[in-house]
């Protein structure tokens, strides 16, 4: 490889690596994969890999620039915090304006992308941006403890945008399967919440320990997970899964209601992590499985 190039894919990798923590990679990766789990309980993927194609781009993109964009918002409080004042913004490897500019550009390709596939799925595609860059983190989140409820609406457009493309109407599985992501939500961001108060209290973010105490969070955690699983258990139910599938999803829910169950009689800091480490492979793999159902 010539010197030049060479030292052209160094740069272009180095600038790639400053950027790509910017799209919180997991946390779009997962969106994605509901979107497309809600897309797959509809349609069988051999026969439309196109259409799989297409609303795969238009999530990344759209999913991937809003959080860009919530990066650069946020970026004030995430220098004051310990846990986030390494990210690129903060630290500075990375220039505000290039941020902002990038991350719209992402979200309205996504859009038209969108949008050009089908009106109701690019409107619900655009009501999840709305949800999460407007009302979440530019409206409440600085406000209210209950941001993370109301923003976390966002979370469930993928699946519902997903289910609505196949069908070509919203339907209560779509619902219940934007529920089933909206009742999960609090356990993944308030479980941080509990972990890192102090850096919250010091960013004057309000969170729910900081608000109602941690044992009151503990339980909506535990709470929130219960209404999670029965939300799923009816999606899996709602798309016609095999008996083999289904059962093996009501194992999985069984052991979350009872891991949520004990947080809610005896909640603790610990039954609380056991909590957040299982739910997050209890709603991947019924993604998984509600996807491979239609194959």
């Amino acid at each position: 490889m010539p010197s030049g190039l060479k030292e052209y894919t160094a740069r272009l990798a180095k600038l790639g690596s400053h950027y790509w923590p910017l799209i919180k990679s997991r946390q779009t990766g997962l969106l994605l994969l509901t979107g497309l789990t809600g897309y797959l309980s509809t349609r069988c993927p051999v026969f439309h890999l196109d259409t799989v194609i297409a609303l795969t781009i238009s999530l990344f993109l759209t999913i991937s620039g809003s959080t860009m964009i919530n990066m650069w918002y946020d970026r004030d409080i995430d220098a004051i915090m310990p846990r986030t004042c390494q990210r690129p913004l903060p630290s500075g490897r990375v220039r505000p304006r290039s941020v902002i500019l990038l991350g719209i550009t992402l979200t309205l390709a996504g859009l038209l992308i969108a949008f050009w596939m089908d009106l109701l799925y690019g409107s619900i595609v655009l009501l999840g941006v709305v949800f999460d860059v407007v009302v979440y983190t530019a409206w409440l989140k600085r406000r209210t403890a209950w941001a993370i409820i109301l923003g976390g609406i966002s979370g469930g457009m993928p699946g519902l945008a997903g289910r609505a493309l196949g069908l070509g109407f919203v339907d209560w599985v779509g619902i219940a399967l934007a529920l089933g992501i909206l009742f999960w939500i609090p356990t993944h961001i308030m479980t941080i919440s509990i972990k890192y108060e102090d850096e919250y209290r010091k960013a004057r973010i309000p969170t729910f320990p900081s608000t109602y105490g941690r044992t009151y969070t503990h339980r909506v955690i535990a709470i929130a997970n219960i209404f999670a699983a029965l939300a799923l258990v009816a999606v899996a139910f709602g798309v016609g899964m095999s008996w083999g599938f289904f059962r093996l999803i009501i194992i999985l829910s069984a052991s979350l209601l009872a891991l949520a169950l004990a947080g809610v009689i005896r909640p603790s800091q610990k039954r609380n992590f056991q909590l957040f480490k299982f739910a997050s492979v209890y709603l991947t793999i019924v993604m998984v499985l509600v996807s491979f159902a239609a194959i």
